[in-house]
Protein backbone atom coordinates (compact mmCIF):
# COMPACT_ATOMS: atom_id res chain seq x y z
CA UNK A 1 0.00 0.00 0.00
CA UNK A 2 1.97 3.31 -1.26
CA UNK A 3 1.62 6.06 1.49
CA UNK A 4 1.52 9.84 1.22
CA UNK A 5 4.54 10.63 1.43
CA UNK A 6 3.47 14.21 1.11
CA UNK A 7 1.23 14.41 3.95
CA UNK A 8 3.89 12.49 6.36
CA UNK A 9 3.11 9.20 5.91
CA UNK A 10 5.30 7.10 5.08
CA UNK A 11 4.80 3.76 2.77
CA UNK A 12 4.41 0.22 4.13
CA UNK A 13 8.17 -1.25 5.49
CA UNK A 14 9.96 1.85 4.46
CA UNK A 15 12.81 0.88 6.35
CA UNK A 16 13.36 -2.28 4.77
CA UNK A 17 12.85 -1.59 1.15
CA UNK A 18 15.53 1.10 1.66
CA UNK A 19 18.01 -1.54 3.83
CA UNK A 20 17.43 -4.13 1.06
CA UNK A 21 17.67 -2.03 -1.93
CA UNK A 22 20.65 -0.22 -0.58
CA UNK A 23 20.54 2.76 -2.79
CA UNK A 24 23.80 4.59 -3.15
CA UNK A 25 24.89 8.19 -4.73
CA UNK A 26 25.08 8.45 -8.07
CA UNK A 27 23.19 5.06 -8.86
CA UNK A 28 20.24 5.14 -10.92
CA UNK A 29 17.48 3.48 -10.08
CA UNK A 30 13.23 3.18 -10.45
CA UNK A 31 10.11 3.40 -8.40
CA UNK A 32 8.47 0.97 -10.06
CA UNK A 33 4.94 2.45 -8.59
CA UNK A 34 5.57 5.47 -7.40
CA UNK A 35 2.14 6.54 -6.06
CA UNK A 36 2.81 8.88 -2.98
CA UNK A 37 6.39 9.17 -3.78
CA UNK A 38 7.29 7.49 -0.24
CA UNK A 39 9.84 5.59 -1.77
CA UNK A 40 10.64 8.30 -4.54
CA UNK A 41 12.01 10.43 -1.73
CA UNK A 42 13.94 8.03 0.35
CA UNK A 43 15.55 6.89 -2.90
CA UNK A 44 16.39 10.69 -3.38
CA UNK A 45 17.37 11.78 -0.26
CA UNK A 46 20.38 9.16 -0.79
CA UNK A 47 21.83 11.36 -3.79
CA UNK A 48 20.64 8.90 -6.63
CA UNK A 49 19.02 9.53 -9.97
CA UNK A 50 15.18 8.13 -10.21
CA UNK A 51 12.91 7.25 -12.57
CA UNK A 52 9.32 7.01 -11.61
CA UNK A 53 6.33 4.92 -13.10
CA UNK A 54 2.41 5.89 -12.82
CA UNK A 55 -0.69 4.69 -14.92
CA UNK A 56 -2.26 7.37 -12.71
CA UNK A 57 -2.05 10.57 -14.17
CA UNK A 58 -3.28 12.01 -10.93
CA UNK A 59 0.22 10.44 -8.81
CA UNK A 60 2.34 11.73 -11.92
CA UNK A 61 0.88 15.35 -11.83
CA UNK A 62 1.12 14.92 -7.56
CA UNK A 63 4.63 14.41 -8.21
CA UNK A 64 5.85 17.50 -9.65
CA UNK A 65 6.70 19.00 -5.92
CA UNK A 66 8.97 15.92 -5.60
CA UNK A 67 10.71 16.50 -8.77
CA UNK A 68 10.94 20.87 -7.85
CA UNK A 69 12.69 19.40 -4.84
CA UNK A 70 15.36 17.27 -6.53
CA UNK A 71 15.68 19.35 -10.01
CA UNK A 72 17.55 17.32 -12.77
CA UNK A 73 17.18 13.99 -10.75
CA UNK A 74 13.42 12.96 -10.96
CA UNK A 75 11.87 12.01 -14.47
CA UNK A 76 8.45 11.26 -14.08
CA UNK A 77 6.73 9.11 -16.56
CA UNK A 78 3.39 8.19 -17.07
CA UNK A 79 2.51 4.27 -18.12
CA UNK A 80 2.02 0.77 -17.02
CA UNK A 81 5.24 -0.60 -15.52
CA UNK A 82 4.49 -3.69 -17.60
CA UNK A 83 5.77 -1.82 -20.19
CA UNK A 84 8.94 -0.37 -18.29
CA UNK A 85 11.64 -1.40 -21.06
CA UNK A 86 9.66 0.34 -23.21
CA UNK A 87 9.32 3.43 -21.40
CA UNK A 88 12.89 3.75 -20.26
CA UNK A 89 14.51 2.84 -23.74
CA UNK A 90 12.24 6.13 -24.52
CA UNK A 91 14.57 8.00 -22.22
CA UNK A 92 17.61 6.87 -23.02
CA UNK A 93 17.85 3.92 -19.96
CA UNK A 94 19.15 0.81 -20.52
CA UNK A 95 20.76 -0.15 -17.09
CA UNK A 96 19.20 0.42 -13.89
CA UNK A 97 21.50 0.01 -10.11
CA UNK A 98 17.62 -1.03 -8.27
CA UNK A 99 14.10 -1.15 -8.98
CA UNK A 100 11.78 -0.82 -6.20
CA UNK A 101 7.65 -2.05 -6.34
CA UNK A 102 4.78 -1.73 -3.97
CA UNK A 103 2.38 -4.07 -6.15
CA UNK A 104 -0.58 -2.17 -3.23
CA UNK A 105 -3.21 0.16 -4.38
CA UNK A 106 -2.53 3.72 -3.47
CA UNK A 107 -3.63 5.45 -0.17
CA UNK A 108 -5.03 8.28 -2.48
CA UNK A 109 -6.59 6.18 -5.04
CA UNK A 110 -8.39 3.77 -1.83
CA UNK A 111 -9.28 6.73 -0.14
CA UNK A 112 -10.83 8.83 -2.87
CA UNK A 113 -14.50 7.63 -3.30
CA UNK A 114 -14.41 8.90 -6.73
CA UNK A 115 -12.68 6.56 -8.22
CA UNK A 116 -14.47 3.45 -7.07
CA UNK A 117 -11.95 0.79 -5.24
CA UNK A 118 -13.15 1.07 -1.93
CA UNK A 119 -16.55 -0.72 -0.70
CA UNK A 120 -16.54 1.51 2.52
CA UNK A 121 -17.75 4.94 0.77
CA UNK A 122 -20.35 5.25 -2.09
CA UNK A 123 -18.66 5.90 -5.49
CA UNK A 124 -18.88 5.17 -8.85
CA UNK A 125 -17.61 1.88 -9.66
CA UNK A 126 -14.79 2.07 -12.05
CA UNK A 127 -11.33 0.93 -10.12
CA UNK A 128 -9.35 1.68 -12.98
CA UNK A 129 -5.51 2.48 -12.29
CA UNK A 130 -5.45 4.60 -15.13
CA UNK A 131 -8.34 6.36 -17.33
CA UNK A 132 -8.52 3.97 -19.87
CA UNK A 133 -10.48 0.55 -20.56
CA UNK A 134 -13.63 -1.10 -18.99
CA UNK A 135 -14.21 -0.42 -15.51
CA UNK A 136 -16.17 -2.69 -12.79
CA UNK A 137 -19.43 -1.51 -13.67
CA UNK A 138 -19.17 -2.69 -16.84
CA UNK A 139 -17.56 -6.26 -15.66
CA UNK A 140 -20.64 -6.80 -13.07
CA UNK A 141 -23.32 -5.44 -15.51
CA UNK A 142 -22.41 -7.72 -18.61
CA UNK A 143 -20.40 -10.50 -17.90
CA UNK A 144 -22.34 -14.09 -18.41
CA UNK A 145 -22.64 -15.06 -14.57
CA UNK A 146 -20.19 -18.35 -15.03
CA UNK A 147 -17.52 -16.06 -16.47
CA UNK A 148 -18.64 -12.98 -13.15
CA UNK A 149 -18.03 -16.75 -11.01
CA UNK A 150 -14.79 -17.38 -12.54
CA UNK A 151 -13.54 -14.32 -12.22
CA UNK A 152 -14.37 -13.85 -8.28
CA UNK A 153 -12.79 -17.35 -7.54
CA UNK A 154 -10.20 -17.19 -9.63
CA UNK A 155 -8.85 -13.36 -8.53
CA UNK A 156 -10.19 -13.02 -5.59
CA UNK A 157 -10.20 -16.33 -4.19
CA UNK A 158 -13.86 -16.50 -2.91
CA UNK A 159 -15.38 -19.60 -2.10
CA UNK A 160 -18.92 -18.13 -2.61
CA UNK A 161 -18.02 -17.32 -6.05
CA UNK A 162 -21.29 -19.22 -7.39
CA UNK A 163 -23.56 -17.49 -5.10
CA UNK A 164 -22.32 -13.84 -5.23
CA UNK A 165 -22.53 -14.11 -8.97
CA UNK A 166 -25.78 -15.11 -8.84
CA UNK A 167 -26.75 -12.29 -7.00
CA UNK A 168 -25.05 -10.19 -8.25
CA UNK A 169 -27.13 -11.49 -12.20
CA UNK A 170 -30.65 -11.33 -10.39
CA UNK A 171 -30.14 -7.72 -8.98
CA UNK A 172 -28.61 -6.41 -12.37
CA UNK A 173 -31.83 -7.54 -13.72
CA UNK A 174 -33.91 -5.14 -11.79
CA UNK A 175 -31.53 -2.03 -12.50
CA UNK A 176 -27.87 -1.58 -13.47
CA UNK A 177 -25.09 -1.80 -10.77
CA UNK A 178 -23.61 1.39 -10.59
CA UNK A 179 -21.91 2.57 -7.36
CA UNK A 180 -19.56 0.94 -4.94
CA UNK A 181 -21.97 0.48 -2.02
CA UNK A 182 -24.42 -1.27 -4.00
CA UNK A 183 -22.33 -3.97 -5.35
CA UNK A 184 -20.99 -4.30 -1.28
CA UNK A 185 -24.55 -4.19 -0.42
CA UNK A 186 -25.42 -7.08 -3.05
CA UNK A 187 -22.29 -8.71 -1.89
CA UNK A 188 -22.61 -9.11 1.83
CA UNK A 189 -26.56 -9.91 1.63
CA UNK A 190 -25.46 -13.11 -0.30
CA UNK A 191 -22.27 -13.82 2.40
CA UNK A 192 -22.20 -13.85 5.68
CA UNK A 193 -19.68 -11.84 7.46
CA UNK A 194 -17.44 -14.33 8.50
CA UNK A 195 -15.29 -14.63 12.30
CA UNK A 196 -12.24 -13.36 11.10
CA UNK A 197 -14.04 -9.70 10.75
CA UNK A 198 -13.22 -9.27 7.18
CA UNK A 199 -16.17 -7.56 5.09
CA UNK A 200 -17.66 -9.64 2.87
CA UNK A 201 -17.28 -7.75 0.04
CA UNK A 202 -13.29 -7.60 0.36
CA UNK A 203 -12.73 -10.93 -1.99
CA UNK A 204 -15.16 -9.50 -4.59
CA UNK A 205 -13.60 -6.24 -4.80
CA UNK A 206 -10.01 -7.38 -5.31
CA UNK A 207 -11.16 -9.62 -7.64
CA UNK A 208 -13.03 -6.82 -9.64
CA UNK A 209 -9.72 -4.84 -9.05
CA UNK A 210 -7.33 -7.33 -10.43
CA UNK A 211 -9.35 -7.95 -13.55
CA UNK A 212 -9.64 -4.54 -14.53
CA UNK A 213 -6.21 -3.39 -14.37
CA UNK A 214 -5.12 -6.85 -15.44
CA UNK A 215 -2.81 -6.33 -12.81
CA UNK A 216 -1.49 -9.59 -12.79
CA UNK A 217 -0.55 -10.07 -16.40
CA UNK A 218 1.04 -5.95 -15.35
CA UNK A 219 2.77 -8.16 -12.48
CA UNK A 220 4.50 -10.96 -14.61
CA UNK A 221 5.67 -8.25 -17.40
CA UNK A 222 7.20 -6.01 -14.91
CA UNK A 223 9.33 -8.33 -13.53
CA UNK A 224 10.61 -10.03 -16.10
CA UNK A 225 11.49 -6.57 -17.35
CA UNK A 226 12.71 -5.27 -14.15
CA UNK A 227 15.13 -8.25 -13.95
CA UNK A 228 16.41 -7.54 -17.23
CA UNK A 229 17.20 -4.19 -16.85
CA UNK A 230 19.47 -4.81 -13.82
CA UNK A 231 23.27 -3.47 -13.69
CA UNK A 232 25.59 -6.05 -12.26
CA UNK A 233 24.92 -6.13 -8.20
CA UNK A 234 21.54 -4.19 -9.02
CA UNK A 235 18.53 -5.21 -6.95
CA UNK A 236 14.78 -5.82 -7.44
CA UNK A 237 12.65 -5.36 -4.66
CA UNK A 238 9.03 -6.01 -4.57
CA UNK A 239 6.07 -5.14 -1.64
CA UNK A 240 3.04 -7.99 -2.51
CA UNK A 241 -0.22 -7.61 -0.54
CA UNK A 242 -2.05 -10.57 -1.28
CA UNK A 243 -1.55 -14.49 -2.21
CA UNK A 244 -2.01 -14.05 -5.55
CA UNK A 245 0.82 -11.65 -6.46
CA UNK A 246 3.05 -12.91 -3.53
CA UNK A 247 2.88 -16.04 -5.46
CA UNK A 248 3.95 -15.02 -8.69
CA UNK A 249 6.75 -12.87 -7.02
CA UNK A 250 8.10 -15.29 -4.95
CA UNK A 251 7.73 -18.08 -8.31
CA UNK A 252 9.60 -15.68 -10.66
CA UNK A 253 12.21 -15.00 -8.21
CA UNK A 254 13.03 -18.37 -6.85
CA UNK A 255 13.02 -19.60 -10.83
CA UNK A 256 15.67 -16.53 -11.13
CA UNK A 257 18.03 -17.69 -8.41
CA UNK A 258 17.70 -21.41 -9.54
CA UNK A 259 15.93 -22.11 -6.46
CA UNK A 260 12.44 -23.18 -7.71
CA UNK A 261 10.96 -26.09 -5.65
CA UNK A 262 11.28 -29.73 -6.67
CA UNK A 263 8.30 -31.28 -8.47
CA UNK A 264 8.23 -33.93 -5.77
CA UNK A 265 9.97 -34.10 -2.50
CA UNK A 266 10.85 -37.72 -3.26
CA UNK A 267 12.82 -36.89 -6.06
CA UNK A 268 16.80 -36.74 -5.03
CA UNK A 269 18.27 -33.01 -4.78
CA UNK A 270 19.77 -31.16 -7.44
CA UNK A 271 22.22 -28.32 -7.05
CA UNK A 272 20.98 -25.03 -7.90
CA UNK A 273 21.46 -23.40 -11.55
CA UNK A 274 23.40 -20.79 -12.55
CA UNK A 275 20.80 -18.06 -13.34
CA UNK A 276 22.81 -14.99 -12.70
CA UNK A 277 20.84 -13.94 -9.69
CA UNK A 278 21.04 -14.12 -5.92
CA UNK A 279 17.79 -14.57 -3.96
CA UNK A 280 18.15 -11.71 -1.32
CA UNK A 281 15.15 -12.93 0.73
CA UNK A 282 15.37 -16.75 1.31
CA UNK A 283 11.76 -15.88 3.05
CA UNK A 284 9.70 -13.00 2.85
CA UNK A 285 10.29 -9.77 5.34
CA UNK A 286 7.06 -8.99 7.14
CA UNK A 287 6.24 -5.81 8.85
CA UNK A 288 6.76 -4.88 11.95
CA UNK A 289 4.08 -5.56 14.86
CA UNK A 290 5.01 -1.48 15.44
CA UNK A 291 4.52 -0.89 11.84
CA UNK A 292 1.05 -2.68 11.65
CA UNK A 293 -0.54 -1.10 14.77
CA UNK A 294 0.64 2.31 13.00
CA UNK A 295 -0.67 1.13 10.06
CA UNK A 296 -3.32 -1.67 9.61
CA UNK A 297 -3.13 -1.83 6.00
CA UNK A 298 0.67 -2.85 6.33
CA UNK A 299 -0.70 -6.30 7.99
CA UNK A 300 -0.40 -8.42 4.61
CA UNK A 301 2.98 -7.06 3.41
CA UNK A 302 5.65 -9.25 1.76
CA UNK A 303 8.76 -7.92 1.15
CA UNK A 304 11.03 -9.96 -1.31
CA UNK A 305 13.92 -9.44 -3.31
CA UNK A 306 16.96 -10.27 -5.68
CA UNK A 307 20.13 -9.50 -6.69
CA UNK A 308 22.02 -9.33 -10.43
CA UNK A 309 24.93 -11.47 -9.52
CA UNK A 310 28.22 -8.56 -10.38
CA UNK A 311 29.91 -11.67 -12.41
CA UNK A 312 26.66 -12.65 -14.19
CA UNK A 313 26.51 -10.75 -17.48
CA UNK A 314 30.13 -11.74 -18.36
CA UNK A 315 28.81 -15.14 -17.71
CA UNK A 316 26.14 -15.35 -19.48
CA UNK A 317 27.91 -13.75 -22.40
CA UNK A 318 29.92 -16.54 -22.23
Amino acid sequence: MRGHATEGHVPVMLAEVMEVLGPRKDGVYLDATFGGGGYAAAILERGCTLFALDRDPAAIARGAALAARYPGRLTLIEGRFGAMLNLLRDHGVAALDGVVMDLGVSSYQLDDPARGFSFRAAGPLDMRMGAEGPTAADLVNHLPERELADLLYEFGEERAARRIARAIVAARAEAPITTTLALATIVRRAVPRSADGIDPATRSFQALRIRVNDELGEITRALQQAAGLLAPGGRLVVVAFHSLEDRLVKRFMQEAAGRAPRPSRHLPETAPRRTGFALLTPRALRPSEAEIAANPRARSARLRAIAREVASITRDAA
